[in-house]
């Protein structure tokens, strides 16, 4: 326990803060409503193309499906990233081009390696399609560093109780891939990550860890103050390096920290991602050709798009 009320690792109680300004920007979502299914896309942006290895950063829901309805991602391709699913509320159902067919559940957590190329499908499991359901999450995209890019793909699921938690003083606290606050969570990532899901009390505080070289703070819900600026819900501060940075929840909310080492200049064109630009044409190609790796059991797949 002393690890977590050192100076770098406070949860949940006042302690010295920078007079320096912490906040590089504020990103305020891009929304598209899917039939009554909103997505917020808060990365990559013109301002900022990614935090830390984080390229791309979606908040889905809440929503609420009638019986009947539900998600139907179809097949679609990826190169050079990870992808990590993350739920609040409901269930998903993956499939991949490995053979994997793994519901994910809130507190899980999916984390997909593309590699040279992998597929998959993310739908509603037909029992909740009868009976009609909520549905709310985060998927988030990490670059791979160059060497891992064309490695092989891999899928690798966590339960929740395997994700370490911490509470103390108004602030929960769970670390889904990272070291900070005294914790060490178990999922694997390709280079230095972090990504923790916090609930806080209105009034609260919680220090932000000095270590990590890049940092954002989204706000799923609620409002919090980042040395005296209000992060308003629905928006990502991104922050200075500086160190001591501390936030307050001005009323009951829940966030999400994110952030790590940088990887470098990445292109993203729709689903692919690479330091090469010539390794996204050939997957387009591939998946244009039927070459790419698919998902067995799956008949439909989304095409390649004229334009990203």
């Amino acid at each position: 326990m002393s690890d977590l009320m050192s100076k770098n690792n406070t949860l949940g109680q006042e302690g010295s803060v920078s007079p320096r300004a912490a906040i590089r920007m504020v990103l305020h979502p891009v929304e598209k409503d899917l039939g009554g299914f909103v997505v917020r896309r808060l990365l990559p942006t013109d301002e900022m193309k990614s935090v830390g290895p984080v390229i791309f950063f979606d908040h889905f829901g809440p929503a609420r499906f009638p019986p009947g309805g539900g998600m139907d991602v179809r097949p679609h391709p990826h190169i050079g990233l990870a992808t990590i699913t993350y739920l609040f509320d409901g269930e998903i159902l993956h499939r991949d081009s490995l053979g994997n067919v793994q519901p994910i559940r809130p507190a899980e957590i999916n984390w997909m390696t593309a590699g040279r190329g992998i597929s998959h499908s993310e739908r509603t499991p037909p029992g909740l399609r009868e009976s009609g359901h909520s549905l709310h999450g985060l998927q988030l995209w990490v670059a791979l560093p160059e060497d891992s890019e064309q490695g092989e793909p891999d899928f690798v699921h966590y339960a929740a109780e395997q994700i370490p938690v911490v509470r103390q003083e108004g602030v929960s606290l769970r670390l889904i891939v990272g070291e900070a606050w005294g914790m060490v969570s178990p999922v694997k990532a390709a280079s230095p990550t972090l990504y923790a899901d916090v609930q806080i009390s209105k009034g609260a505080a919680l220090q932000l860890p000095d270590q990590v070289e890049e940092r954002a703070v989204y706000v799923v819900d609620g409002e919090v103050h980042v040395q005296g600026k209000a992060i308003p819900r629905h928006s990502m501060a991104v922050l200075d390096a500086i160190a001591g940075v501390e936030l307050t929840a001005t009323v009951d909310s829940r966030l999400i920290v994110v952030g790590g080492k940088p990887l470098g200049k990445r292109t993203v064109w729709w689903n692919l991602v690479s330091s090469r630009k010539e390794l996204i044409e050939q997957a387009k190609d591939d998946w244009r050709g039927g070459r790419f790796p698919q998902v067995p059991g799956e008949t439909e797949k989304i095409p390649v798009p004229d334009h990203e």
